[in-house]
């Protein structure tokens, strides 16, 4: 009677749910990762959530900070690049792409802080 009674006032969640995909695009349910031997598949995991993160907030960057935090992060079908690497691509150097990824970032962060901010006042 228990469970009946809690059953309607919480989620069911199976372990079959997908909760992610690897690395070729396949899915990964709960079970995946808990018959997983190999923490591969759990940093994996954290990693696609950390990409969708900076997927969510890259829109408030302008096209060439976007180019630099797309560049260094390997983000989309990029592998990473270097500073050096994106520096000759954009014929800037090495130290002003520093800056420019890291303006990107703080702008990233502090809409990712307001965003948080502003779901706990909800």
């Amino acid at each position: 009677m228990h469970l009946r009674a809690t059953k309607k006032t919480k989620k069911d969640v199976s372990l079959h749910d997908p909760i992610g995909q690897d690395k070729e695009g396949n899915e990964i349910s709960l079970i995946d990762v808990l018959k997983s031997e190999s923490e591969d598949v759990i940093e994996m995991i954290q990693l696609n959530m950390e990409i969708e993160k900076v997927k969510k907030y890259i829109d408030v960057l302008d096209e060439r900070e976007k180019e630099v935090i797309v560049g260094r992060f390997g983000l989309g079908l990029q592998k990473e690049k270097t500073q050096r690497e994106i520096a000759k691509e954009l014929d800037i150097s090495r130290s002003y792409v520093s800056r420019i990824e890291k303006r990107a970032l703080m702008k990233m962060f502090h809409e990712f802080y307001r965003a948080e901010k502003e779901k706990k006042r909800k």
